[in-house]
């Protein structure tokens, strides 16, 4: 599917996953060192969320404490994390589609910023605190961030 978009050199892997309803910064690489290390608890990962309704200062704190959610038949709770609310991120290169309509009511924006990357957290996270995901775009890992064109590639360094 990647060579749709692009000539990737042999051997090019995805670092971490961006699910089907998702979008966003997607790191690519030939070198499994390199995908293991960002992939690692060391580099931080942020996310901009959309979620279902006025989110509350509440729900922010007990996201940013770390919250329950299942993983695999199992409870997990998640490690803490950096969250606030953000204005709607119209500086990003976002697919161009409608999301959410507002007679279905409100919806907020929020910034998540974690160092770990279970199936699914960020979606569950917001869904265990009663603000159901909408939109969710990977932002930044590590210093890098998406500011390009929605479906380019850029070769930040050759190693």
């Amino acid at each position: 599917m990647l060579g749709e978009y692009y000539d990737f050199p042999q051997g090019t892997m995805a670092i971490g996953r961006l699910d089907e309803n998702s979008e966003g910064l997607l790191l690519l690489t030939t070198n499994g060192k390199v995908s293991e290390a960002i992939r690692s608890k060391k580099v931080e990962k942020e996310y901009y969320v959309q979620v279902q309704g006025e989110i509350t200062k509440d729900a922010i704190a007990e996201l940013a404490s770390g919250v329950e959610i299942g993983l695999n038949g199992m409870k997990y709770r998640t490690l803490p994390c950096k969250v606030m609310k953000i204005n709607h991120p119209n500086h990003l290169p976002l697919e161009n589609r409608k999301i959410h309509n507002e007679d279905h009511g409100p919806s907020s924006w929020i910034s998540i910023t974690l160092r770990e990357g279970k199936f699914r957290q960020v979606r569950k996270m917001t869904y265990a605190m009663g603000f159901p995901t909408l939109r969710l775009v990977r932002y930044r890992v590590d210093d890098i961030c998406l500011d390009l064109p929605v479906r380019s590639v850029q070769e930040l360094f050759n190693l």
